[in-house]
């Protein structure tokens, strides 16, 4: 039974992040640009390694769930 809420949780959670980004595309213009995000630019080649935003972004969602989950 706590499986199913889960996976209708996470799926009610990508379905408004999806019309977030669907609806609001520059609400997360800033993920892969901030300071410690590394992008190389060259030509024929782009690579982006969004290391801060990543662990921004893991701590929101760690903050998120932990109160959720209260």
């Amino acid at each position: 039974m706590e499986a199913g809420k889960v996976l209708v949780y996470a799926g009610a959670f990508l379905l408004l992040l999806g019309l977030l980004l669907l609806y609001f595309p520059k609400l997360f213009a800033w993920f892969g640009h901030l300071p410690g995000d590394i992008r190389i630019e060259r030509e024929g080649l782009r690579v982006y390694i969004p290391i801060t935003s990543a662990l921004l972004l893991s701590l929101l969602l760690t903050l998120f769930l932990n109160l959720f989950r209260r």
